[in-house]
């Protein structure tokens, strides 16, 4: 029962993270509220320069700038390329690395990202809440 309830909510989560991505690029900020990149609604990444640093595919595959595969998410769930899970994203927008210890928390009203001690480090208004830990908290757009 807890893993429907949680599917549910992953699929309720997901389908708002859709909806509210829209086809024009949202904007990524850093804690200052500074323009740091970009992810449109096709999912690619830009940086604050709008060079493209990578994407994220209708498969849930996370692309580099070199169309490499660095990562995959599914259901909320981030995997590495051998398909470890390394991290998860809880209803309550809580990110988890893939031991449980938390990462840092993504507000799903507002955008607002913060660390594991609950300092602003960001800002993501309209873009999926896996897309945004993906950025954030795994840094698949650093490697």
């Amino acid at each position: 029962m807890k893993r429907m309830r949680l599917y549910m909510t992953a699929v309720v989560l997901a389908i708002a993270g859709i909806m509210a991505t829209q086809a024009s690029a949202q904007v990524l900020r850093d804690a200052d509220f500074n323009s740091i990149g970009r992810i449109n609604g096709n999912g690619v990444v830009r940086d604050s320069n709008m060079h493209s640093i990578g994407s994220f595919d209708a498969d849930g595959k996370v692309l580099n700038a070199a169309g490499k595969t660095v990562g995959t998410i599914k259901q909320l769930e981030i995997f590495d390329t051998e398909g470890n899970r390394i991290g998860y994203i809880n209803t309550d927008g809580t990110v988890r690395d893939g031991e449980s210890n938390v990462l840092g928390y993504i507000s799903i009203n507002d955008g607002k990202v913060s660390n594991a001690e609950k300092q602003t480090i960001g800002f993501a208004r309209g873009v999926r809440v896996d897309w945004i830990a993906c950025y954030f908290f795994f840094h698949f757009f650093d490697k």
